[in-house]
């Protein structure tokens, strides 16, 4: 016959031991080996439970008289059923020898608070209760008044006292409070052989059997808090003019004394914030961004005496506020924009109006507002961005000829000629502007004009540009100074150009399209963005497509590892990294754009899985951005080879990286979203493309040739 009994010191201990190692398979705490009767918890909190801003964790363990030594058990229970702001459970068991419960309530409010541990006499049946608080506080739990990212040391004596006592801990690092115990840090099998020894061999305590349930509800609820946060950082980054939403600030990191040009709102980098607020339904700041932009396009730009040409839109732009002329008590608010004369560098963005072409179809499509791109003053800004980009020059290619430092890589970084980023987005602008502009008599020419650039720029991208074994096989072979309009080696590429990286690094099955192509010089640098928006703009085959993410997915522990994506691989070393960088201290190898990983790379290779429909390659480097992204404070980009530090000069709470998550995931939840995006090849063009294949090379020189055209 049962008989009711209460449990000793030891048998406390290994009670409580036992569960503890249960919930080490869905939380990532060391421990501490401390005297009986004193659990305590050390270590740094999984993610999954702590976010920046999730701000009360609330952790209490019971100990319920034992009715049998032989069928204690021990249960675990967690109600589901998250929502963004609330996670709590309560659960009650009557046959439950031992009950651990979790009980979260997730709440944006920025407050810092303190750690406190509480004792309390729960009940006639309740020997113990031992609850940890933390409070959340704006980048981390803080401790009275240290603030830290990890739930430091606590610890409670079990005692079996009448009333309640409470404790406040301030110590932020990470020691034993009391000195009653010391830190345990061994593998998950140590401590379990350990404490099974020192709890004298107790079996009656059985296997925690929901722990796998409980880790999936403590994950998702874990990413719910993230993306609340990160929704919550977005908006805080807004910036207004005259009172009106009109961007996001390139970075909102509070603890950064030289803010540079980050409190401003780029074009590129707005993309990503502006496609997440046209997912959410919010269209509003996106309709200004473009009207407002659109109105900067037009000032008058100079430099040393010398103005580019029209239709060149900004990198950047700030609002000020200046005092009224003649009256010092008003005040007015101005758009300062800078299209490169103020930037490191002092390089033009080729970028920036390509991108806006983009987001205003995308905006469009999303909202189902066509007026905005017909207004005569978007239409008349349009077509100035294509006659930039299409005018005359003595270039022979279809290619876009910019200089070094004129896309996101915008320093040193050997790009200069015709970078692939650059050519895959004036690709997809170039469709998209197509879409977009009115017909009539007086843009007849240009349309025609933009036709046979995409005819033309696609053939050359997907013949000259793209390698893969086969391709590598052929360069290898090439024999050079050919001269013959059927010359296999157009551009008069040595063999030995081919990096022996390479040789080890291309995989059997994949490949990809090459960093930037001129006369006698390939470069093999394997550049994401530029491959990732050619799958989007369908500037690449569906083969190639396809082949770009097995590559993805063959050389996941290069491009992706701890943080995706890596920007460019493989970095820039040594004498080479010395004479194409100039050396540039910000540059070194592995790190910002020489090799470095930047999270917001994570939206455009989403928008070209969920096109080949592949999303699990998306879904992977998302779970992998997630395991550390938000405890690192959203920073900009990520050094070394492995992405394992912080970047030397990342901006933390970089708005394009919070973006970047947020679309990833809006689109992964609503695939055919990806639709205002995506470019989808026209067959009309495939017929002019594979015509050009067909073509004779002597018949084009003549006049008739000069003079043929493909309207598409």
């Amino acid at each position: 016959m049962n008989s009711d009994r209460q449990v000793n010191s030891s048998e406390w201990k290994g009670l409580c031991y036992e569960a503890t190692i249960e919930w080490l398979d869905f939380v990532n705490i060391s421990f501490l080996d401390t005297l009986p009767c004193k659990p305590v918890f050390k270590g740094e909190v999984h993610r999954a439970l702590i976010k920046p801003r999730a701000a009360l964790i609330f952790v209490e363990l019971k100990l319920i008289n034992i009715v049998t030594m032989g069928t204690s058990e021990a249960i675990v229970q967690v109600l589901s059923g998250a929502v963004p702001h609330l996670f709590h459970s309560d659960p009650c068991f009557v046959k439950s020898n031992l009950l651990l419960s979790f009980k979260y309530h997730v709440n944006s409010r920025r407050k810092r608070g303190l750690v406190v541990i509480q004792r309390v006499n729960c009940s006639r049946k309740l020997t113990n209760c031992m609850r940890i608080y933390a409070l959340d506080g704006v980048h981390g739990i803080s401790h009275g008044k240290t603030r830290n990212d990890r739930l430091e040391s606590l610890s409670c004596k079990c005692q079996q006292a009448g009333g309640a006592s409470a404790v406040t801990e301030e110590d932020g690092q990470g020691t034993v409070i009391n000195g009653t115990g010391r830190v345990w840090n061994s593998k998950k099998d140590e401590v379990i052989q350990q404490l099974k020894h020192e709890s004298g061999g107790l079996a009656a305590v059985s296997k925690l059997k929901t722990a796998g349930a409980i880790n999936d509800t403590l994950n998702r609820v874990g990413v719910d808090s993230m993306e609340d946060e990160a929704w919550n950082l977005l908006r805080a980054s807004v910036v207004y003019y005259c009172s009106n939403p009109i961007g996001t600030i390139a970075a909102n990191d509070p603890t950064d004394s030289s803010i540079l040009n980050y409190d401003q709102v780029f074009i590129r980098d707005f993309i990503p914030s502006g496609i997440a607020f046209l997912l959410k339904g919010e269209y509003d700041i996106v309709r200004n961004f473009i009207l407002y932009t659109l109105q900067l396009q037009s000032w008058e730009k100079t430099m040393d005496c010398y103005s580019p040409g029209q239709g060149l839109m900004p990198a950047s732009f700030k609002v000020r506020t200046l005092p009224l002329d003649g009256d010092d008590s008003a005040t007015e608010e101005v758009l300062d924009p800078d299209f490169g004369e103020a930037a490191i560098g002092r390089v033009a963005p080729v970028d920036s109006g390509l991108w806006w072409i983009i987001l205003l179809r995308a905006y469009g499509k999303c909202s189902g507002d066509l007026s905005v791109q017909e207004r005569i003053d978007v239409q008349t800004g349009i077509k100035m961005i294509l006659k930039l980009c299409l005018a005359d020059g003595f270039d022979m290619f279809p290619t876009l000829l910019v200089t070094d430092g004129s896309c996101m890589i915008d320093r040193r970084m050997g790009i200069h000629g015709h970078p692939l980023e650059i050519q895959a987005l004036f690709y997809s602008a170039l469709l998209c502007a197509r879409e977009m502009l009115a017909p009539e008599d007086a843009s007849a020419d240009l349309i025609r004009a933009l036709n046979n650039r995409l005819v033309a720029l696609s053939f050359h991208i997907r013949e000259y540009y793209w390698t893969d074994m086969s391709k590598l096989n052929e360069i290898y072979r090439y024999k050079t100074e050919e001269y013959s309009y059927d010359a296999v080696n157009k551009f008069n590429i040595y063999p030995d150009q081919i990096p022996p990286w390479l040789v080890e690094w291309m995989p059997n099955k994949g490949g990809y399209l090459i960093g930037n192509l001129q006369p006698a010089h390939m470069d093999f640098r394997f550049f994401s963005l530029g491959n990732l928006w050619s799958i989007v703009s369908s500037l690449a085959t569906d083969d190639q497509s396809h082949a770009i993410l097995d590559l993805i997915e063959a050389k996941w522990a290069d491009l992706v590892v701890d943080m995706p994506l890596k920007i460019v691989y493989p970095a820039l070393e040594g004498q080479e990294w010395r004479i194409i960088t100039g050396s540039d201290p910000k540059n070194t190898p592995w790190s910002y754009h020489n090799g470095g990983s930047w999270p917001t790379l994570l939206w455009q290779l989403t928008v070209a899985c969920i096109k080949m429909n592949r999303p699990w390659i998306a879904e992977n480097a998302i779970k992998t951005a997630e395991r550390r992204i938000s405890r690192d404070k959203w920073p900009e980009y990520y050094d070394t080879k492995r992405a394992r530090f912080i970047g030397k000069q990342a901006r933390l709470f970089q708005t394009w990286s919070i973006a970047g998550y947020l679309v990833s995931k809006l689109l992964l939840a609503n695939p055919d979203a990806a639709k205002i995006l995506i470019n989808v090849e026209d067959t009309e063009l495939v017929n002019a493309f594979s015509c050009m294949l067909s073509s004779n090379p002597r018949r084009k020189r003549s006049r008739k040739g000069l003079k043929q055209s493909y309207i598409v």
